[in-house]
C-alpha cells in the first residue's frame, strides 16, 4: 500500500480529518489564505468534488438509492479523479496541497457502515501518503449540536442507511461515533496528528501553522 510510504514528489500533502463538526474545514482554509499570504503556492481541494461523478453521487444520495458498497465505490471513482487531475499535478509543481479530507474519510465512514475493512483498503491502494494528516477529534453529540442545532440530519450524514434508530437525531450520534472509532483506531496505524477540537478556533489554527512551518523548514521551503 502507498499510503505506509513516502510519496516522491517534490510537492507537499496536507490533509485533515475528522467528523462533521469538527473545524477541520475552518481550519484548513484559515491555513490556505495564511500560506498564500507568504507567498506559497498553494492549492485546495475537497472530498467528493470532482468534476467526473460529484453530481452523479449528489443526486444518488437525495434518492437514498446507495447501498454501503456503492457508496464506497462512488467516493473512490471521485477521489481517483481529483488525485490524478489535481493532486498529483500540483505535488509535480512543488505545490503545498491541503486536502480537506483523503483516504481515511472513507476508511472511516465505510468501515462504520460494514464494508470490508480490507476490500476498502485496497480499493484505495493506489492513494499516495500525505506529508502530514491532522485528524480533529470530538464527541459525536458535540458535533450534532454544532452541524444541526436548526435542521435535521441528512439521510447518509445520519447513517440513516443503516438502521441504526429511527429519530435521525439519535442515528447521528451512533454513526458519528462509530466513525470517530474507525479514526481513533488509524491514529497510530497512518500517524494521524489527534488534535482536540474543543480548543478554540485560535489555539488550533497557532498549533497547526506551528506543524507546517517546521515540516515545510524541512523541506527548504522558509516562512518568515
Amino acid at each position: 500500500m502507498r499510503l505506509l510510504t513516502p510519496h516522491e514528489y517534490p510537492g507537499t500533502l496536507i490533509c485533515v480529518e475528522g467528523i462533521d463538526g469538527s473545524g477541520k474545514s475552518t481550519q484548513i482554509t484559515m491555513l490556505r489564505d495564511w500560506l498564500k499570504s507568504k507567498n506559497v503556492d498553494v492549492i485546495h481541494t475537497e472530498w467528493n468534488s470532482s468534476n467526473l461523478i460529484c453530481k452523479t453521487t449528489k443526486m444518488a444520495k437525495k434518492k437514498n438509492l446507495l447501498s454501503p458498497r456503492t457508496y464506497s465505490l462512488l467516493h473512490a471513482v471521485d477521489f481517483a479523479d481529483r488525485l490524478e487531475q489535481i493532486i498529483k499535478p500540483a505535488l509535480k509543481a512543488g505545490f503545498v496541497v491541503l486536502a480537506d479530507r483523503y483516504v481515511y474519510t472513507a476508511f472511516a465512514r465505510d468501515a462504520a457502515r460494514g464494508v470490508d475493512k480490507n476490500w476498502v483498503r485496497n480499493m484505495y491502494s493506489f492513494a499516495i501518503r500525505p506529508d502530514m494528516t491532522l485528524y480533529f477529534h470530538i464527541d459525536a453529540d458535540i458535533s450534532l449540536n454544532r452541524i444541526c442545532y436548526n435542521r435535521t440530519p441528512k439521510f447518509y450524514e445520519a447513517g440513516m442507511d443503516m438502521k441504526l434508530a429511527d429519530d435521525p437525531f439519535k442515528s447521528y450520534k451512533i454513526f458519528q461515533t462509530y466513525v470517530n472509532d474507525e479514526y481513533l483506531k488509524m491514529v497510530d496505524e497512518f500517524d494521524l496528528i489527534k488534535i482536540d477540537a474543543k480548543k478554540s478556533i485560535h489555539e488550533k489554527q497557532v498549533y497547526f501553522r506551528e506543524l507546517v512551518v517546521s515540516m515545510l523548514k524541512n523541506k527548504g521551503i522558509i516562512i518568515d
